[in-house]
């Protein structure tokens, strides 16, 4: 992942996630928290790209809140290959329309995004951990256990790529 359209919880859901951060580094593994020089904060990603320009971002979803008071609810723990380690809201009809209008729009205005992050493939999530230890992963899931259900509702949005730096805040 190197640019994404990150949707932002409220100040209640994000403290839980940023104290389970703490709770994982504790354990041994390594979470959002220390990666980046700290800039990520507790997102579920819309869209990912290996590069976004932010005002063609911009120009496409003219028009389009991103930042959509969404509730969303956090039910499960789960863990893509690679070691990713995620919390999961419920799939909301209202979640995976907004998903797909603002894929659409992006499509339609020719921005190039993963496809594994399209509707109808994408799973939603908030990443905890980029590479838990094999070793670690069971203690870490419990870990995870301990704050669901979690409950938050989308106040910002954002086009990031923190590796070159860019946090262009979006509607």
């Amino acid at each position: 992942m190197v640019a994404a359209l990150e949707l932002y919880l409220d100040t209640a859901a994000t403290r839980r996630i940023r104290v389970l951060w703490d709770a994982l580094e504790a354990e041994g593994v390594q979470s959002l928290r220390s990666l980046l020089e700290q800039r990520h904060r507790p997102h579920v990603s819309l869209a990912v790209a290996p590069s976004l320009d932010p005002q063609r971002v911009a120009a496409a979803l003219a028009g389009t809140t991103l930042a959509v008071p969404l509730r969303l609810s956090f039910q499960h723990a789960g863990q893509f290959v690679g070691r990713v380690l995620w919390l999961g809201p419920a799939p909301t009809p209202e979640l995976l329309e907004h998903h797909r209008r603002v894929h659409d729009q992006l499509t339609a205005a020719g921005v190039g995004l993963v496809e594994h992050y399209r509707p109808g493939r994408w799973v939603p999530h908030c990443t905890l951990s980029m590479r838990v230890p094999n070793t670690l992963m069971a203690a870490a899931v419990r870990r995870c256990l301990e704050v669901l259900p979690l409950e938050a509702t989308v106040v910002a949005a954002a086009l990031t790529d923190h590796a070159r730096g860019i946090s262009y805040p979006l509607p």
